[in-house]
């Protein structure tokens, strides 16, 4: 809050980042943004060059072939990377904890309450919860997989 990027933050919205949900998210973006590159730039690759060049001779501009035709090519790269990032920040502790702290209501994520039901000797509780966190994470995943799969099967083969 004291560098000046937070000093304008604060200007801006009238409150700190640190121990607020906007400052978990920020955090939580930058933390997980790695887990979604390799996806992304996956996607993008296979994308074939002569669509996008017949798209720019036609007067296309290129941001508008970047939004109508690229995006929704590579669609299932990227909502693959959003996906893992998402998966990656689901179970995320330290970063939670550090920039969010444990805030009920506020910043107060499902790795936080198992923390706190294992500190409480309430290992029961931390493995309901530990078993919920891992059925929706599978399931999110189950569900990328299916959507890529079905996205594959209508791809052309060489």
């Amino acid at each position: 809050p004291h560098s000046p990027l937070g000093q304008f933050y604060t200007s801006l919205v009238g409150h700190p980042l640190p121990f607020t949900f906007e400052g978990l998210l920020f955090a939580s973006i930058l933390y997980s943004l790695p887990f979604a590159v390799q996806p992304f730039a996956t996607a993008f690759e296979q994308i074939d060059r002569r669509l996008l060049e017949a798209s720019w001779t036609l007067g296309v501009s290129r941001l508008k072939t970047f939004f109508k035709l690229m995006v929704p090519l590579a669609k299932a790269g990227v909502v693959t990377g959003f996906v893992l990032s998402f998966a990656h920040t689901l179970g995320e502790f330290g970063v939670v904890l550090m920039v969010g702290g444990n805030i009920e209501g506020e910043t107060r994520t499902v790795s936080i309450d198992i923390y706190d039901e294992v500190q409480a000797l309430n290992y029961a509780g931390a493995a309901r919860t530990a078993l919920f966190l891992l059925a929706i994470s599978y399931s999110v995943l189950l569900a990328v997989y299916a959507m890529n799969r079905r996205v594959w099967a209508l791809w052309p083969q060489k």
